[in-house]
């Protein structure tokens, strides 16, 4: 066993096992500066600034379908998703009380024909005495007049016949237009008064497979949309599918709460599946501006802060000072304006910083942005270039504690 053990192969594996063993340990927790980053190459692409905002899913056409006579409910003949045809009846009140007025009616109309007949013969007997004078001419007046009061009266009376069988006609409740009942606000036995004002019974939408997205966009991304521009959008009910839409109307009745001013933004949207359901709520997004083929950076470059005993101290170049919140166009290699940032105004632009590293050491570099996406940001000016590595974040804590020399102890098994 002790000739095994000194074996010249056992210990060429030995020592062959512990310099592995060191030089791992050697490679985890002596690793340059540049392990310490995280880093991201520059790349040309397209980006596309989006505004954003939630809406409400809501039929183009929704009829309410009220009653204009008081009641009790009757009969009722549609429910919740009831399709409903135009002229259809939906509803039926108690119309004991309108069927008795129009009785009245009727009677008081048979009583003024009378009245008439009455007064149309006096006014000709009367004519007639008069013709061979044996009535004064007072007595003729008064005939004719009690005739045209009669005729007055019967009109009156007609009219008030057509207003109850109107209102007879109206105890039956029958839909103004084709569509699906969405709701349905009465029961059986329940009294509607109509006294003040319209009640509600039905609603009904038009066309499911018409929709609409009233939506609700801050002041500061008004600016920025049109009437027919494209619109995204998803819903919590199918969150793994996008819909499309298109803007239909930006109304200029602004609503403010707490200070803040939103204006409407209504989206019109397609429906042939007629997934898409009234109330839903939907998150829209809407692209206001588009960049092709562009310099881009990644926003978490932007972010990114580092120690400032990390930095390199650069020299200030030669020549007038720099406004970091002017527009610095980046130009190509003639010394002209590329053709993606020509025509662009300075308020469309901003300054940033990214860092790079430069033999260990983090160099700052002063960029102008464009647009961003939210993940990318366009690059219109700077000393940077297709393919530089910036910094997006440093490695996680444990990381670089060990790094820095608290190595952990180091086992054998």
């Amino acid at each position: 066993m002790k000739k095994l053990l000194h074996s010249p192969i056992v210990l060429a594996i030995a020592a062959a096992a512990f310099i592995g063993i060191g030089v791992a340990i050697y490679l985890k927790f002596n690793s340059d500066a540049q392990t310490q980053y995280r880093t991201e190459s520059v790349g040309k692409g397209d980006v596309s600034q989006t505004v954003s905002a939630n809406g409400t899913i809501n039929p183009v056409t929704l009829v309410s379908v009220g009653t204009q006579v008081s009641g009790t409910v009757k009969k009722l003949f549609v429910d919740f998703n009831s399709k409903v045809h135009k002229g259809q009846i939906l509803l039926e009140l108690d119309d004991a009380l309108l069927a008795a007025q129009l009785k009245q009616s009727e009677a008081n109309v048979q009583s003024a024909q009378a009245s008439l007949e009455l007064a149309t013969a006096n006014e000709k007997r009367t004519r007639d005495l008069f013709a061979l004078e044996y009535v004064a001419q007072q007595d003729l007046d008064t005939a004719i007049q009690a005739k045209k009061s009669a005729e007055a009266q019967l009109l009156l009376t007609r009219a008030q016949l057509e207003k109850d069988r109107a209102n007879l006609s109206y105890s039956v409740i029958r839909s103004p237009v084709s569509g699906v009942v969405v709701d349905r606000e009465v029961d059986v036995g329940q009294t509607v008064a109509a006294s003040l004002q319209t009640p509600t019974l039905f609603k009904i939408a038009q066309d499911l497979s018409k929709m609409q997205i009233d939506s609700n966009f801050a002041e500061a991304d008004i600016g920025g949309i049109r009437v027919g521009q494209p619109v995204r959008f998803t819903v919590d009910a199918f969150a793994d599918q996008h819909f499309k839409g298109v803007v239909k109307q930006i109304r200029l009745n602004p609503t403010t709460v707490s200070n803040v001013v939103t204006y409407d933004v209504v989206v019109n949207v397609d429906n042939p599946e007629k997934i898409l359901l009234p109330g839903m709520t939907a998150y829209v997004n809407i692209a206001v501006a588009e960049r092709k083929d562009v310099l881009l950076v990644p926003n978490a470059a932007l972010r990114y802060k580092p120690a400032d005993s990390e930095i390199e101290k650069l020299p200030p170049k030669p020549g007038p000072a720099a406004n970091p919140g002017s527009s610095n166009p980046q130009k190509n290699e003639g010394g002209r304006q590329s053709g993606s940032q020509r025509g662009k105004s300075k308020r469309d632009t901003f300054a940033g910083k990214v860092y790079v590293l430069d033999k260990g050491k983090l160099k700052p570099v002063n960029v102008t942005l464009g647009i961003t996406d939210n993940r990318n940001t366009e690059v219109v000016g700077g000393d940077i270039r297709e393919g530089d590595l910036v910094v997006t974040g440093e490695e996680q804590a444990s990381d670089k504690s060990s790094s820095s020399g608290s190595r952990p102890p180091v086992r054998f098994f």
